[in-house]
């Protein structure tokens, strides 16, 4: 039964570690950051939902009465 080579596995880790950093610092380094970030006021907004206005109830077929 041959054995596994495993010679190259500390090369090929490696070399994708150092690949996956310099793809990362790739994209970030693209990125563009405004120089000055403007406050945004928070400003409390309700949000307007249909099934908050009116109350609704699930039945379940089984718990309605027998209708023979």
């Amino acid at each position: 039964m041959p054995q596994l080579d495993t010679s190259m596995w500390f090369t090929m880790i490696s070399s994708m570690v150092l690949t996956l950093f310099i793809i990362f610092q790739l994209k970030i380094s693209k990125l563009n950051y405004s120089l000055n970030p403007t406050f945004k006021p928070l400003s409390k907004r309700n949000p307007i939902n249909p099934w908050e206005s009116k109350w609704t109830k699930i039945y379940s077929p089984l718990l309605l009465p027998q209708q023979l």
